[in-house]
Order: structure tokens, then C-alpha cells, then sequence
């Protein structure tokens, strides 16, 4: 996609003018993705710098997690400035972290190492739940450490570097694994500036370090062009039978997306009655079942409220939401969602901040939030998780036709300073919908690049 702020800021008349007004552009290099299935080592012959105290319960489970991408270890006694050494990721283990007083450990490890992380690179904080804390600054030093990843994602966005948070439930080390591998691998490149929670809400099905979906079924609505096809065709890189389902007068895109990954289509409009008992005799005499749903599906009807038509809303709020809800109740009162089996919905950074003119859209979306985190709990006990993925200014045709000037401050308001892809939102489809999550249920992880607003 063309990015009209970089272009120009590339040619000499205009340098000066850029850097006269202050405007911020993407600073190269871009941001490294891998759009290709996962791999046992991910981080082979990178360096990681891992501070870890022996009193932490999370310091084993971090190190193997860590230890798992083959990367070199390397630790902060071990660090010479003068050197000027470069690392991948740099992790802290915050498992420690008892009051507020030991808050100042994050200053002694990471100021002398902010300069140190390299050009696409990662930081990791983990640390045990605020949720579970036992003392008011208990609470207080784990909560802070929210404040001080986002703040640290700020900082080093220009260097097309994130900043993360695992928060771990005393019972849930032993998920570790997954979350750290996925936060420090290229598939996270867009996700930044969030914490996220593990917890041991389900039971733990066996891990696929590579081609994690082998012998899986997966459902992809809206999968004709877009996110959902980027999401198609990257869950069929990790061995998923992937069933994409769209619109019929979508139906020559949905069955090019689908004959390209060996998968199947079903144009089906989503809003009519019989759509869920359609998408269950498909799924039940097809595959058996299915273990994946990615309901992706959605339309935008934009109008400010006094302008909208009651039309626009429902559409809006039909495809958006109550498919979403429709869909999972009679695929989960029917037994076609099997044992261990995940639903990733899609939400939007719009339904978190709101926006101008879409009032159906955001209620819809922040409706899927609250619907997501109440499911979670009720499917914990059939081992089904339930996640949101929010999509910030992601680089699509829709996106493409908003006026130059609104698309170019909507790129650049979030610390990377640029907009994301398709693929960054398929990442995190992937990472929900494979058992690599199987620690995380109800959470909601925004690929939007670290929003400034509202996220």
C-alpha cells in the first residue's frame, strides 16, 4: 500500500519540511514479519537478554520458554555498554515484584539497555496476576507494570520495536510457553502495547511448536478477500482444513480463496434464519465438527446518529454481533464445536475509543468484547476458549478509499507510526485459534500497533 507521508519524506525538497513540522514517519527499517508457518526455533542465532530472580515462581517456566526459540541467553551480568550490543527481545521477569518498593528493580535492569534493542525487536514483561494479589501493594506493583510497558512501547516504536505483558495466575506457569513464543516471534510484529492474561482456565491440550492446526477443521467467515482470506490461507500454512464461508454474490473470490489452500467454500449470508443450522449440517457432514470458528464477518454502514437509518444500524449490529451470537448457540446447544476448541471473534479498536459516525459499528463491536469475556467462563468447563482479536488502522481497500489527509494521521497514531497488514491481524487469528493459546480465554488483544487513543 502506498504511504504518501513516507514517499515524500523520502525526496530531498521535502525532508526539510517533514522535519520542520515534526510529522513522524515509519523509520526503516519496516517492520519483520514471517507470513509463513510457525518454526520450532524462531529466534535461532538471536540474542535475548533474560532477567530473572531465582525467588520468582515464573523464573523456570520463562527460561524453558525462552530457551524453546534458540535463542542465546544472555543475562544482565553479562552486559557491557561499551560493547554496544544489539538484542532481539529483552524479558523481565517480574515474578518478584512483591510491593511497590521492588518497582525499582524495572529502572536498575532497564535503563541501561533501552538503547539496546534492536530494529524490530521485543520486550517482554511478565509478571504475576494484580487479580490474584494478597496485599494492596501487591496489587499496586503488579498493576504498574501495565503503565510501564505501554510507556516503554512509546519509546522504542521507532525502531519498529514492541513492548509486551503477560500476566500469569499463580496455577498457570506451565502455559507459559505459547504466549512468550508467539510475543517474541515476527508473527506479533503489529501487536503492541499489550498485556494479555494466562490463566489455567481450561484444560491443556498437547502443543504444535510448527504446523499447530495440523488435522484441524477451521471456519473463516468473510473469508472472500481482506483479513479473512490473509486469515484463510495463514491457518492452512499450519495444517488446517479451513472451511471459508462469505456471501453468495461473493462466491467466485470465496472459491479462488478456498481452492487455493485446498479448503472448502460455503457462500451463506449470515443475517438469514436458517444460516446457523446451514453452517452446522455443513461443518457436522463435512468434517464431523469443527475446531476452529473465526467469525470475521462484518460490514460497516457509516452515518452520524442523526443521520443514520434504522436500516444501517441493524445491518450493522446483525452482521457484526448477533450472528456472532446466534451462530455459537446453536453450533454449541448442537455439539458441533469439539472438546478443546477455540472461537476467535473480531472486534475493533473503534469498539474500545469509539468513533465518529459509527455508532452501530462501535456498540456492535464493543458488544463482541463483552460477550467474548461473560462466554469464556461459561465455555471453561466444555475446554472451549473463547477470545477477541481488536484490528486497529489495518491497510485494506476500505482503508484505501478514505480521504489521503484522514488516512495518513489515522497511520500515525499508534507508536510504530505506520498502519498494519491483513496478515498482522491473521497472526493473532492463528495464535487464538491454535492450542499455543490454550492458556488464554475472555482476552482481548488489539493488533493496532499500540494505539494512542484508547488503547
Amino acid at each position: 500500500m502506498s504511504d504518501l507521508l513516507l514517499d515524500l519524506s523520502q525526496k530531498p525538497q521535502f525532508k526539510r519540511v517533514v522535519k520542520t513540522l515534526g510529522l513522524p514517519v515509519p523509520t526503516p527499517p519496516m517492520l519483520a514479519r514471517n507470513p509463513e508457518g510457525y518454526t520450532e526455533r524462531p529466534l535461532a542465532g538471536e540474542q535475548v537478554m533474560l532477567y530473572s530472580s531465582e525467588s520468582s515462581p515464573l523464573a523456570q517456566a520463562i527460561t524453558d520458554a525462552v530457551t524453546s526459540t534458540g535463542a542465546e541467553i544472555v543475562s544482565a551480568s553479562d552486559f557491557d555498554a561499551e560493547t554496544k550490543q544489539r538484542f532481539k527481545a529483552i524479558v523481565f521477569d517480574a515474578g518478584a515484584i512483591e510491593s511497590t518498593a521492588d518497582l525499582d528493580e524495572l529502572y536498575a535492569f532497564f535503563h541501561p539497555l533501552m538503547r539496546s534493542i534492536s530494529s524490530s525487536g521485543r520486550v517482554l514483561v511478565v509478571g504475576l496476576d494484580p487479580n490474584h494479589a494478597e496485599t494492596a501493594s501487591q496489587a499496586a506493583a503488579r498493576q504498574a507494570l501495565e503503565g510501564f510497558m505501554r510507556s516503554v512501547a512509546k519509546e522504542i516504536g521507532k525502531k519498529g520495536a514492541t513492548s509486551q505483558l503477560l500476566w500469569v495466575a499463580p496455577d498457570a506457569t506451565d502455559r507459559l510457553l505459547g504466549p512468550v513464543r508467539f510475543v517474541l516471534s515476527p508473527h506479533s510484529a503489529y501487536v503492541n502495547s499489550q498485556p494479555l492474561r494466562v490463566s489455567a482456565s481450561t484444560d491443556a491440550p498437547e502443543l504444535s511448536l510448527t504446523e499447530s492446526l495440523a488435522g484441524k477443521t477451521v471456519l473463516v467467515t468473510g473469508a472472500a478477500r481482506g483479513i479473512g482470506a490473509a486469515t484463510a490461507r495463514r491457518l492452512a500454512k499450519e495444517g488446517a482444513r479451513v472451511v471459508c464461508l462469505d456471501l453468495p454474490h461473493d462466491q467466485a473470490k470465496l472459491t479462488k480463496v478456498a481452492s487455493e489452500i485446498g479448503g472448502d467454500s460455503l457462500p451463506l449470508d449470515l443475517t438469514s434464519n436458517q444460516a446457523p443450522v446451514r453452517i452446522a449440517a455443513f461443518l457436522k457432514s463435512k468434517h464431523g465438527g469443527v475446531d476452529v470458528i473465526v467469525h470475521n464477518a462484518g460490514v460497516t454502514r457509516d452515518k452520524t446518529l442523526a443521520r443514520m437509518r434504522e436500516e444501517q444500524w441493524n445491518l450493522a449490529l446483525d452482521v457484526n454481533l448477533r450472528a456472532v451470537e446466534k451462530v455459537n448457540t446453536y453450533l454449541l446447544e448442537n455439539d458441533v464445536i469439539n472438546e478443546h476448541g477455540s472461537i476467535v471473534c473480531l472486534s475493533s479498536i473503534a469498539g474500545i475509543a469509539g468513533n465518529m459516525g459509527q455508532t452501530n459499528y462501535a456498540a456492535a463491536k464493543a458488544g463482541v468484547i463483552g460477550y467474548v469475556r461473560f462466554m469464556a467462563k461459561e465455555l471453561a468447563g466444555k475446554n472451549i476458549r473463547i477470545n477477541a482479536v481488536a484490528p486497529g488502522f489495518i491497510e485494506t481497500r476500505m482503508t484505501d478509499a478514505m480521504p489521503a489527509a484522514v488516512r495518513e494521521v489515522a497511520r500515525r497514531m499508534n507508536a510504530l507510526s505506520q498502519g498494519g497488514r491483513p496478515i498482522d491481524v491473521a497472526e493473532a487469528i492463528t495464535f487464538f485459534g491454535s492450542n499455543n493459546s490454550h492458556g488464554l480465554t475472555g482476552q482481548v488483544l488489539r493488533v493496532c500497533g499500540g494505539m494512542m487513543i484508547g488503547a
